[in-house]
């Protein structure tokens, strides 16, 4: 045992290091996302997605993409799955063959109100550990970290 711990004396402690609270926050608000919603069947990214899509109305894959900080790849995996399930409708965009145009369905925007109290629940959930005056600042001092880095090349790949 003491050979072992000379060897991680200095070392960072996991605890410590943002990356680690970040990725482990992220599995907590998935876990009581999926609780919470596991009635409507979606994925916290596939209501983000339809979140998007209310917002601008029509966007093409590309945009979305952006708009929720994803991969187009994976984007448009989770446009299908939710177009499969008649949430979304996809069309080829007349002004260029490449681009797909999407929109909510009537079922889609449905879905999301259905969806709002329960979706809202689980992110609240995630920061009840914490008061009401550091919950808005904790979110705010998100926003400025997101935004600090919203320029950066891989901004949307996974936290280590």
């Amino acid at each position: 045992m003491a050979a072992r711990s000379g060897k991680t004396k200095g070392l960072w402690p996991l605890e410590e290091r943002p990356g680690y609270l970040i990725r482990r926050l992220h599995q907590i608000h998935v876990a009581l996302f999926q609780e919470r919603c596991a009635a409507f069947e979606i994925t916290p990214l596939q209501y983000s997605l339809l979140t998007a899509l209310a917002k601008r109305g029509t966007a093409d894959q590309t945009t979305l993409a952006a708009d929720i900080a994803l991969d187009r790849t994976t984007t448009t995996g989770a446009l299908k799955r939710l177009q499969s399930r008649g949430f979304v409708d996809r069309a080829t965009a007349r002004h260029d063959r490449r681009s797909q145009l999407c929109r909510l369905t009537p079922a889609g925007a449905a879905l999301l109100r259905k969806m709002e109290r329960s979706a809202r629940a689980a992110h609240l959930e995630t920061v009840a550990g914490l008061g009401k005056a550091d919950q808005k600042r904790f979110v705010v001092m998100m926003q400025r970290i997101v935004a600090a880095h919203s320029g950066t090349a891989g901004a949307s790949d996974a936290v280590d």
